[in-house]
C-alpha cells in the first residue's frame, strides 16, 4: 500500500467514479454485515470482562458510551463505544481546550485528566472501540473507512475536508495503522483521502490485519 506520494499533496475525490463502484459497495458491505455478527459472537467473552472492569472502577457510571457522530454525506448517527472517560467528560473539555495538542478540527491531550485508569487500557489496545461492531452490523458504518467526526468538528472543515465523508465512515483506516495519534488533522484528512482513492477489496483486507497487529502490539494511541 503505497500512499507516499500522495500523502504529499491535495487530493481531488472523483464522487461521480465512487458512486459507480457497485460491486465494490456490495461484496465490502456483505463483509462488514458477516464479519461484524461474527465479531460480535466471538469477542463477547471480552465484552464481559471490559464491562466487569469498568463497573468495578466506577459501580455508578455506565460501562457503554453513545455520542453523535456525522456518518457519510453528514447523516448523524449514535456510534458505541465502552466508556473510557469519567461520566461528566464532556462537560469538562471547554476547560481543557487550550491544551489541545494538534492542530485543526480534533481534540487530543496525551495526558487527558478525564480517561481513567481502566480507560487508558482499554484505550492502549484499541478495545474501547470493539461496540461499534454492532454500529458496523447496522450499517452505519464500515469496518475500514475514515473514523466519523463529530458535528462540532465538521463545523470547522473546510470543503477539502468535508471529502472524507463521501464514503461510509470505518472502524478502521490508514491513518490508524500509520501514525495514529502522532498525525496532524491536516495528516489525518490526506491519509483518509488517500484511502478513499485506493480502496478495494485488497487494500481493505491489508488494513483489517494491520489493525488486528494492533492489539498485540500497540501504537500511539490515548
Amino acid at each position: 500500500m503505497d500512499y507516499g506520494e500522495d500523502h504529499a499533496k491535495p487530493i481531488a475525490i472523483d464522487l461521480n467514479y465512487e458512486r459507480h463502484r457497485y460491486m465494490y459497495r456490495v461484496v465490502k458491505r456483505v463483509f462488514d454485515f458477516v464479519a461484524s455478527l461474527i465479531g460480535l459472537i466471538l469477542l463477547s467473552p471480552v465484552f464481559l470482562i471490559v464491562a466487569i472492569a469498568i463497573k468495578l472502577e466506577d459501580p455508578k457510571g455506565p460501562v457503554f458510551y453513545s455520542q453523535t457522530r456525522l456518518g457519510k454525506q453528514q447523516q448523524p448517527f449514535k456510534m458505541y463505544k465502552f466508556r473510557s472517560m469519567i461520566v461528566n467528560a464532556d462537560k469538562l473539555l471547554k476547560k481543557l481546550a487550550d491544551q489541545n495538542e494538534v492542530d485543526g478540527a480534533m481534540f487530543k491531550i496525551k495526558r487527558d485528566p478525564r480517561v481513567t485508569n481502566v480507560g487508558r487500557f482499554i484505550r492502549k489496545y484499541s478495545l474501547d472501540e470493539l461496540p461499534q461492531l454492532m454500529n458496523v452490523l447496522l450499517g452505519q458504518m464500515s469496518l475500514v473507512g475514515p473514523r466519523p467526526p463529530l458535528p462540532r468538528e465538521v463545523a470547522e472543515y473546510t470543503e477539502y475536508d468535508k471529502q472524507r465523508l463521501f464514503v461510509k465512515p470505518g472502524c478502521t483506516g490508514l491513518w490508524q495503522v500509520t501514525l495514529r495519534n502522532e498525525a496532524e488533522f491536516s495528516e489525518m484528512v490526506q491519509l483518509d483521502l488517500t484511502y478513499i482513492r485506493q480502496r478495494g477489496i485488497w487494500t481493505d483486507f491489508t488494513i483489517i490485519i494491520k489493525t488486528v497487529g494492533v492489539f498485540f502490539k500497540p501504537n500511539e494511541a490515548y
